[in-house]
């Protein structure tokens, strides 16, 4: 099979999106298929991957490190012309993935599309206008948007019940991003490449440092944990445009000396810090699938999260960690009830082994597949005629 993929993010950026696509294309190239990337370019990065096409772009003083794809677009539709293929794959819906939709119809291709992260809920990175204002357009934005595709791939119960609620009709299929593990090492072996002490109760944040992101609850979080215990440290693994008000809460707070920021690690290195890590910690209410936490998991890393969106959905209660109020509080009691307990915690680490076996990317991408052949398949029909498999696929998702 021959695909496109359109993403507005995509390496050298570091997230879920870019972190799904990769992983997607790695096995679909694994088995054969052929797979182009359009994206935007980003400065001075250099792609060593002969089918990554970039189009001209500019950064913005809001989404700086997210350039902006800007037209025209010729010399990208001559590149993309070259080729024959059979699907588009969009995984995001603004200009590059709009691109790939108003290419899919002039090109009479069928649309798959992606929906990754709840984009209302990042209205406060617009500026000059009232949020709610920004909030509606987003959301009318993604109504109009999805509603256009052939198929539409969520990676969560939480995701479908999002774009449910915005009334898009597109046939949905919740497909889970896969997870695929690096070598392991051993703990104290990890612990000594992160520059861990080998006697501390390491707490393990992984992700952007956002607002969004709830980070305020978990740093209040960490001052009640630490000051209930000498040997615990928080470790916050990640950059963004939150950092210096999260670290001016830790001084604040009188805990500076025991929350660690590591900044940006490369994805390569990321997993040394999961291995070394005692607990998952995760505060944040914005996510659709929250991959980090099937990540923590896929190394036995148990995770306590917070009620909201789809990362609490990766938590199953009293088996792989606990799910909590939206409550510094709580949040605390939760992490030292686990840490007092060894027997629990060994219990919990044993169930994330066994759970994190659902975010198979052999899984992942046969599903993928499949819903690839489903678009291909009604595309190819008289309008308004569905294939039985095609009408039940839509009824049971």
């Amino acid at each position: 099979m021959r695909v496109a993929v359109f993403s507005d993010s995509y390496t050298p950026i570091v997230n879920g999106v870019s972190i799904s696509i990769e992983a997607l294309v790695e096995e679909l190239r694994a088995r054969g298929h052929s797979v182009h990337i359009f994206t935007s370019a980003f400065p001075r990065h250099k792609d060593r991957d002969a089918n990554v096409y970039r189009m001209r772009s500019i950064r913005t003083p809001f989404t700086r490190d997210y350039p902006l794809a800007v037209p025209p677009f010729y010399g990208t539709l001559r590149q993309f012309r070259r080729h024959t293929f059979d699907i588009i794959h969009t995984h995001t819906p603004f200009t590059v993935g709009f691109v790939g939709l108003r290419w899919a119809e002039s090109h009479d291709l069928p649309i798959v599309s992606t929906y990754h992260t709840l984009y209302e809920k990042y209205a406060h990175y617009i500026p000059y206008f009232p949020k709610w204002y920004t909030f509606n357009k987003i959301r009318k934005h993604t109504r109009y948007y999805y509603n256009l595709c052939d198929h539409v791939i969520v990676p969560s119960e939480a995701a479908l019940r999002s774009l449910r609620r915005n009334e898009i009709r597109t046939p949905i299929t919740i497909i889970p991003t896969g997870i695929r593990l690096n070598p392991k090492v051993t703990q104290q072996e990890a612990r000594l490449r992160v520059g861990a002490r080998q006697d501390e109760k390491m707490l393990l944040y992984v992700g952007r440092i956002a607002k969004e992101k709830n980070m305020d609850v978990l740093v209040h979080a960490a001052k009640l944990i630490l000051d209930a215990r000498d040997d615990a440290r928080l470790w916050i693994v990640g950059d963004g445009p939150y950092r210096a008000q999260c670290q001016m809460l830790v001084r604040n707070l009188g805990i500076g000396d025991r929350v660690l920021f590591t900044g940006f690690v490369p994805r390569s290195e990321v997993s040394q810090y999961y291995i070394a890590s005692d607990m998952f910690v995760f505060t944040s209410m914005t996510e659709t699938q929250g991959l980090v936490i099937g990540e923590a998991m896929a190394h036995g890393v148990p995770a306590v999260a917070v009620h909201g969106g789809g990362a609490s959905l990766a938590v199953e209660e009293d088996v792989n960690g606990f799910v909590v109020p939206n409550s510094p509080r709580d949040f605390a009691e939760c992490v030292l009830r686990i840490l007092s307990n060894p027997s629990l915690h060994g219990r919990l680490s044993e169930g994330a082994k066994r759970s994190a076996k659902a975010f198979s990317m052999s899984d992942m991408c046969n599903q993928v597949l499949e819903v690839y052949e489903s678009a291909i398949r009604q595309r190819a029909l008289p309008t308004g005629l569905s294939t039985p498999s095609d009408e039940l696929h839509q009824i049971t998702h």
